[in-house]
């Protein structure tokens, strides 16, 4: 391949008159982490999400202001995986949620929160994830005594950003985990 005769003085000369004193861009944007395994990439975030939990928590929890009903209790069928399609989304999104399709951009790990946590946990990670326009987030609820697996879903159905949600891959933590799509 040939190479490019470099540029003449006047030609360098006459582009720094035209263009004049020039500001560099501060960079707003936070760069995306290099593609790596699903699992590094699950312990980055999952440690990620233990950091938050410390210091900026109040703040998180304040910003994220909705607040779940614990009066309101969906039917699920306790023979097929926890699945749920807002009305007027179409039921194939639940179908590409199943497959995997969607890889989660934020992951929160609910595992030893109490239920009251939990809830503000979720309504922060909502929050965050319209913020940062993520199209899919993952909740690990784990199973236990299967407290947060029944509530979980419940509040996942009020919040009005929620289109569709289903049980996650074996991946993202299979029965003890939610894939949850968002509107963006």
């Amino acid at each position: 391949m040939p190479r490019k005769p470099p540029l003449a003085d006047e030609d360098i000369h006459l582009f720094r008159r035209e263009i004049g004193q020039v500001k560099p861009i501060k960079q707003d944007k936070i760069q995306p982490l290099p593609p790596t395994s699903k699992k590094k990439t699950l312990e980055v975030r999952s440690n990620r999400a233990k950091q938050n939990r410390g210091s900026d928590r109040d703040a998180r929890q304040a910003a994220a202001s909705f607040q779940f009903s614990d009066g309101f209790e969906a039917w699920f069928d306790p023979n097929l995986p926890v699945k749920y399609v807002k009305p007027g989304v179409d039921n194939h999104e639940v179908k590409r949620l199943r497959r995997g399709d969607y890889p989660p951009d934020l992951i929160l790990d609910l595992h030893g929160l109490k239920r009251e946590e939990a809830k503000l946990e979720i309504a922060a990670l909502l929050h965050t994830a319209r913020r940062q326009h993520c199209s899919c987030v993952c909740i690990v609820h784990g199973l236990g005594g299967h407290v947060l697996k029944r509530h979980v879903p419940n509040w996942l159905i009020q919040h009005p950003d929620v289109l569709a949600f289903h049980q996650a891959t074996l991946e993202w933590g299979g029965n003890g985990a939610l894939l949850v799509l968002l509107q963006t």
